[in-house]
């Protein structure tokens, strides 16, 4: 049987990211989930974009694709179209997937391509010093919008749930049983299973906004974000759930 350390490169660690950052909670709670479903390691792929969140493709032990900036998805899409038999598991930010592969994001999640993503969602574009992303808040202050960002965040709940058969899970690097529930049935499901994983940056981000370390991020995540077991609707904006639909009609 494997052990959630068996899906990890050991002699790569300690990892590149910054003490506080919620990636590497993330990725610990998905080898978690790989452990509990016992995914053969000889049938998983993982693909990752460019960013810290990239990062994670470099730490896992098995095949993996390091791609250009933005183009996750249709690297991942043509590992998946190649061999149909494989696990594709995308692992990378919201500036990669949401900015720079926006494109590739609508018409990969259209197309309902097996795969599963899984966006560390933080707001901003971390790795090249704190530029506000299409996920930042309104009003937030950033390395690029000093007066506050003048636009509204990019929907992802809902330009992921207009595809009429849908996956879409809202979680959080705090509620670690729901995001390794989010995960495991992302996994299983057979079609595109987005993963929205509500994180945060403490260096590039938090520090501008007054926190003084990771923990007092995490802690707003617990206070901020309240699970829905079964919603009935789309999700609040403070609300972590599940949306899913097996409708195929347009």
């Amino acid at each position: 049987m494997n052990s959630y350390k068996d899906y990890v490169k050991w002699d790569r660690m300690p990892t590149t990211w910054c003490g506080g950052c919620s990636i590497g909670m993330v990725f610990k709670q998905l080898t978690f989930t790989l452990e509990q479903i016992q995914m053969p390691k000889e049938r998983l792929v993982v693909v990752s974009g460019i960013g810290c969140s990239g990062r994670a493709a470099g730490y896992f032990d098995v095949d993996s694709v390091h791609t250009t900036h933005g183009r996750a998805l249709p690297v991942a899409e043509g590992i998946k179209r190649a061999n149909p038999e494989l696990n594709v598991v995308v692992f990378s930010g919201d500036g990669d997937l949401t900015g720079i592969g926006g494109n590739h994001l609508i018409h990969t999640s259209r197309r309902d391509t097996d795969l599963t993503v899984i966006c560390i969602n933080n707001e901003i574009y971390g790795m090249t010093g704190g530029q506000m992303a299409p996920t930042t808040k309104r009003g937030a202050v950033t390395l690029t919008s000093a007066a506050g960002n003048a636009y509204y965040p990019l929907n992802l709940q809902g330009l992921l749930t207009s595809v009429p058969r849908h996956f879409y899970a809202r979680s959080s690097a705090y509620r670690i049983n729901h995001l390794q529930k989010c995960i495991k049935e992302g996994l299983g499901w057979k079609g595109f299973a987005f993963i929205d994983v509500i994180s945060f940056c403490i260096e590039n981000n938090g520090r501008r906004l007054g926190y003084k370390n990771g923990f007092e991020m995490l802690d707003k995540l617990k206070a901020d974000f309240k699970i829905n077991t079964d919603p009935s609707g789309p999700l609040a904006a403070n609300e972590l759930g599940i949306i899913q639909n097996e409708n195929q009609k347009s």
